[in-house]
């Protein structure tokens, strides 16, 4: 499997959104998602960039019909809500969020795989960004678009940018590809507990999605240097297999953005992650501090 994304082709820079505010072929996408109380469309309605249409990924990007949490859609779904939002076959989107787009990688790995990643851009810094540099608001919705046309060609999808439970059982017990764990500490060690299990995938080495940002200052993603320089201090070049995992393949969908963006080429997204690991029973969890990787 080789996948690789040039920077340019995933991030547009908040300049560039400003000038395009008013081009009828961009589509601006909101999505603020939030796990503390905290809901995506009142933040939206207090005030999001002109233009904006919210989305809530879990109720509309998400499989209802799975019994794992936020697993991702069917090619179907996926039509059917970019139709809805305006989204045709030529339109270019941008999305954003407040997390450095935690939440608009999940949507990009899931255009990607379907073929549809080049239509995608992330706004670098997203809503934090816009705002700190004054950019404009407003707290007026944006009108329903007319839906378009979207369509997702079967030989353009890209099913190898995921894996599966069983692929990463494989892979963990033959030991030929890097599994990486993208969530916070507490979640790694299985003191911080979100399914049934806490902790980890024996022998996953931890890498906070986090430090793939200027977390503390824009949230815009640090130069591609510094996050080949990070994963190759742990032993990672860009030809290492990797599975990334968290709770819900959002996290783990920016890291490995952030990783095909810096030229790694193997890299692919455990979907089911910890909510589908961690509530399973016939798998190997791994607790405590890392002794391993």
């Amino acid at each position: 499997m080789t996948f690789t994304t040039a920077r340019d082709r995933v991030l547009v820079s908040t300049e560039w959104l400003a000038k395009h505010l008013d081009d009828p072929a961009v589509r601006i996408l909101d999505l603020r998602y939030y796990f503390d109380g905290r809901d995506g469309r009142e933040e939206y309605a207090r005030g999001h960039i002109p233009g904006a249409l919210h989305v809530d990924w879990v109720a509309e990007l998400s499989d209802p019909d799975h019994p794992v949490e936020y697993m991702m859609p069917p090619a179907a779904q996926v039509a059917a809500v970019m139709s809805r939002l305006g989204v045709g076959d030529e339109t270019r989107i941008v999305a954003y969020d407040d997390e450095g787009g935690h939440y608009a990688s999940r949507l990009f790995l899931i255009l990607a795989r379907y073929g549809k990643q080049e239509q995608m851009r992330i706004l670098d810094g997203g809503w934090t960004r816009w705002v700190a540099e004054g950019r404009p608001v407003t707290a007026a919705p944006t009108p329903a678009p007319a839906p378009a046309t979207f369509t997702i060609d079967p030989d353009a999808e890209r099913p190898e940018i995921i894996a599966t439970l069983d692929e990463v059982r494989a892979a963990q017990e033959r030991g030929d590809a890097v599994i990486l764990d993208v969530r916070r500490l507490t979640e790694y060690t299985g003191e911080e507990v979100r399914a049934r299990h806490g902790g980890r995938i024996p022998g996953a080495v931890h890498m906070f999605w986090q430090e793939n940002l200027h977390w503390d200052g824009d949230r815009t993603f640090i130069p591609v240097e510094r996050i080949r320089a990070r994963h190759e201090a742990r032993g990672l070049s860009p030809d290492t297999p990797i599975i990334t995992y968290c709770q819900g393949a959002v996290r783990a969908a920016h890291a490995a953005l952030s990783l095909w963006m810096s030229g790694y080429r193997n890299v692919r997204v455990y979907d089911g992650s910890w909510a589908e690991w961690g509530n399973r029973d016939d798998v190997p969890i791994a607790t405590g501090p890392a002794t391993e990787g």
